[in-house]
């Protein structure tokens, strides 16, 4: 599969020549094509599988006391989701811009976010100005790059259990002409060793994560033509910048 970086390098070849393009686009078309197939013939078989054991489970209950019962279900909604993020990868940069009023789009996201942290002893903060301007954007598709940031941010908060200040914060800016989204959170940090790789598919340090979801986020952020970066501090916290520009090609 391609990396992030692999993407960046062919954009800059595809530049250089129209027919340097027109082989590239194909050769990603037929690439992306690949993927698809693959994830449509192993989502079907798979999709009947975890019926039947739903199925089994409400006719034969004393199935969920089954020594392997519970790691076989696990295995398998794990292969539903990396199917699920597999797509969402190999889709990334097909997007339905609109314009978007970005201070209720980000005060949604907020809300929406906030909901998950009912039960849990973690202070969310959200700073959204109103003078915030309107944004092209694939909604859908932002909607999932923050909610995957503003989650990893919880997971990583909620892996310090012995933290006095777990706290999560969004903050919008309007800076040269871009919107600017940062993500903070006071979790235990990345090791700098892991920075350089972290938005790379297929390359996690969470337990049963897919390794998919920042590298899904920064191929997103790149189709709108914006950024994503990260900074971080051992046993201080992580900090995720997203930018975007207000004026796109859609």
């Amino acid at each position: 599969m391609f990396t992030t970086t692999d993407y960046d390098k062919l954009q800059q070849i595809m530049a250089e020549s129209p027919q340097k393009k027109e082989l590239l686009t194909r050769l990603l078309e037929s690439h992306r094509m690949d993927i698809s197939t693959i994830s449509h013939e192993i989502r079907n078989p798979l999709t009947l599988v975890y019926s039947t054991l739903q199925l089994i489970e409400s006719q034969h209950p004393e199935v969920l006391t089954f020594h392997h019962w519970e790691g076989m279900r696990q295995d398998i909604e794990y292969m539903k989701q990396l199917l699920e993020q597999l797509s969402s990868y190999n889709n990334g940069e097909r997007l339905e811009c609109a314009a978007t009023d970005a201070r209720t789009f980000l005060r949604k996201i907020a809300l929406s976010f906030a909901s998950t942290l009912v039960d849990s002893q973690i202070e969310f903060t959200s700073r959204i100005p109103a003078t915030l301007p309107s944004i092209s954007i694939d909604p859908m598709k932002m909607k999932q790059v923050l909610l995957n940031l503003l989650k990893n941010a919880k997971d990583a908060v909620l892996s310090c259990p012995d933290r006095d200040n777990a706290a999560i914060s969004l903050t919008a800016a309007f800076q040269n002409q871009q919107v600017v989204i940062t993500i903070s959170d006071t979790g235990c940090g990345i090791a700098p060793e892991d920075l350089s790789t972290i938005f790379e598919p297929f390359i996690t340090h969470k337990q049963n994560g897919t390794g998919l979801g920042l590298a899904i986020a920064k191929r997103i952020a790149s189709a709108h033509h914006g950024s994503l970066t990260v900074e971080s501090v051992l046993d201080k916290g992580t900090v995720f910048t997203l930018t975007l520009p207000v004026q796109q090609d859609a």
